[in-house]
């Protein structure tokens, strides 16, 4: 499957509220929500098939390069965008608190 990560293609889905990594039949998703200038990362879910290969990051990377390009902070309400986050000081500067 290693293979299948290589493969994969990350895009926003804005009617879903979601980012989506495809790879092949499998879909692995980071749903949002956006509100007064701020990006809210509200679930990570990747099939388990593709569990183990970075998807999740990848996600959460698509969501947080989207937030800097947008001028957005970022409230990390999913528990692994928020380790993830942890992990990924480049990014420390665009997490706000939640309210």
């Amino acid at each position: 499957m290693a293979e299948e990560a290589a493969r994969v293609e990350v895009t926003r889905n804005e009617e879903k509220e979601q980012w989506e990594a495809h790879a092949g039949e499998q879909v692995g998703v980071l749903t949002y929500s956006e509100s007064d200038g701020k990006l809210f990362l509200l679930h990570t879910e990747v099939p388990e098939a593709l569990e183990g290969q970075g998807i999740g990051g990848r996600l959460v990377r698509a969501a947080m390069d989207y937030a800097r390009e947008a001028g957005e902070k970022v409230v990390p309400f999913c528990p692994f965008a928020r380790v993830w986050l942890e992990r990924h000081q480049d990014y420390a500067d665009l997490v706000a608190e939640s309210d």
